[in-house]
């Protein structure tokens, strides 16, 4: 199975330390976000998990715990867009994230990372002009560690309504323009774009819009097969594979303004204050009222892909 760790929260940016003891004890609690004390437990041993997936926009505290992870494949998800503060206030420097996602590619290979360069959001700072410039800027800085971008375009959730009112949905000619652009720089710098949940209208252009967490993203990560069972995705207009996510709402400290994951800055805060790295949940302990559900988990992985498989 797949085990998820950046759907919910930046669990490699923030809670590196935990996740090193859960996989060392080998289990992880996660409350149901809905149902709170509905309560799954994941065990975490390789000989049911067969792939840790990571989305990040700073993976560098996981670097001092890489050794935990090298009975598992692997695959990555580092974001890196061209805002700064005003949007992202807690998001290091870009170019320190770009040195990591180097560092990164070495560590794991260039099968096992992609680039995300998203949400793609306009406003009279971040015109298209700049995110084509920019995006080049960063496609030739990331040549060499990685042979795929995805990218999006922001969504309008209540959240991000709430926490980013200024933010407007991106033009249909906006989206043609920069996509096409985005789709040349890449082919460039040896990427392919791939579109997430945003349908086909770029496929004409050269993107690759078959998803970006597929079943073939991490057979290929892997360079093994994985005899998935039918699993639908969390999303209609999304063909990903997601696995289960461990990670917990309203815990991200990025405060990113678009982000649909944290509700305000003061839930994120609160929760925060709650995490112990020794506890098995990501913040809290177990609780009276809670009813532990064991996931039931099982190994997907068959065997080894062939040349033809990997082209």
């Amino acid at each position: 199975m797949i085990i998820n760790t950046g759907m919910r929260t930046d669990i490699s940016a923030f809670y590196a330390q935990w996740f090193s003891n859960r996989l060392k004890e080998g289990f992880v609690y996660t409350r149901n976000p809905y149902y709170p004390h509905q309560v799954t437990r994941y065990d975490l041993s390789p000989d049911v998990v067969d792939i840790l997936a990571f989305c990040t926009k700073n993976p560098l505290p996981m670097f001092q715990y890489m050794d935990l992870l090298e009975e598992y494949g692997q695959y990555w998800f580092v974001t890196i867009t061209p805002y700064g503060t005003d949007i992202e206030p807690g998001v290091p420097p870009k170019e320190e994230i770009m040195e990591s996602f180097r560092k990164l590619s070495s560590m794991v290979g260039i099968d096992s990372i992609g680039w995300r360069y998203d949400p793609i959001l306009i406003t009279d700072t971040y015109t298209p002009e700049r995110h084509i410039s920019d995006f080049e800027k960063m496609a030739e800085m990331l040549a060499g560690y990685t042979r795929t971008c995805v990218i999006s375009f922001v969504d309008l959730y209540k959240k991000v309504q709430k926490n980013f009112p200024q933010a407007r949905e991106v033009s249909s000619e906006d989206r043609i323009t920069l996509g096409k652009e985005f789709i040349r720089i890449a082919k460039k710098y040896g990427m392919v774009i791939k579109p997430c949940a945003e349908g086909s209208e770029l496929s004409q252009y050269g993107a690759d819009c078959s998803g970006c967490m597929t079943l073939h993203t991490f057979e290929n990560a892997i360079h093994g097969k994985l005899n998935v069972p039918s699993i639908k995705s969390q999303r209609t207009e999304c063909a990903c594979l997601l696995g289960k996510d461990i990670g917990q709402y309203d815990t991200c400290g990025h405060l990113c303004k678009y982000c649909y994951a944290n509700t305000d800055a003061a839930s994120v805060k609160r929760n925060m204050k709650m995490h112990n790295p020794q506890s098995p949940f990501l913040t809290g302990e177990l609780q009276k009222d809670d009813i532990i559900h064991k996931a039931r988990q099982e190994k997907w992985r068959s065997g080894q892909m062939s040349l033809f498989d990997l082209l």
